[in-house]
């Protein structure tokens, strides 16, 4: 992952999260999929974090899916076909990196063997993701504060694509009913 986070989960996010992951029907063949999904800057990387330690689960964090600053829509069927569908089916799953430094493709990630998988970010229950999650969480936060954490975390330089990736969302996430279809949903902020 290419930033550190500073600030624990909210304990009772987290609490919630697990609770109800403990009780969730498996939806991806074996594999129970916690898809922690929401706006940039809303804390979902944050709370997959508390998550995973407290499940013991790995993540997988959609930034290494998304082909580019343009990408939010492609990444939803990159995570289907290569994540998702494999792990259904009883298979090893492993996906292609993006390098955001070179702006390509450049390299493989192994998704590791485990009864649940956390898969966090933009996207990760969207479409036919969400067929396969056992439990979807939608985060939220005012705009005004996930762009402050987020420039916060990336620097001033990376306002014009957060602008862009903001309209992206907002399209994505409306025509799709994202929040609406959410088990979970998370105002932080």
């Amino acid at each position: 992952m290419w930033f550190q986070l500073t600030d624990p989960a909210d304990p009772a996010h987290v609490e919630m999260v697990v609770d109800l992951a403990r009780t969730a029907v498996p939806r991806c063949g074996q594999v129970t999929v916690i898809a922690i999904d929401g706006l940039s800057g809303s804390g979902k990387t944050t709370l997959a974090k508390g998550v995973s330690d407290a499940l013991g689960a790995p993540v997988v964090h959609m930034d290494r899916l998304y082909p580019g600053w343009d990408g939010l829509a492609d990444a939803v069927g990159l995570l289907v076909s290569q994540v998702l569908e494999p792990l259904a089916r009883g298979e090893r799953a492993a996906y292609r990196t993006w390098d955001w430094g070179t702006d390509e493709w450049n390299g493989v990630d192994e998704v590791p063997e485990s009864a649940v998988l956390v898969i966090e970010g933009c996207g990760s229950s969207v479409g036919a993701a969400r067929d396969y999650a056992a439990v979807s969480v939608f985060m939220e936060a005012p705009r005004e504060e996930r762009i402050r954490r987020g420039l916060e975390r990336d620097g001033e330089a990376y306002r014009p694509h957060w602008e862009r990736w903001a309209a992206q969302e907002a399209e994505l996430f409306t025509r799709d009913g994202t929040r609406e279809a959410a088990d979970i949903v998370i105002s932080t902020g």
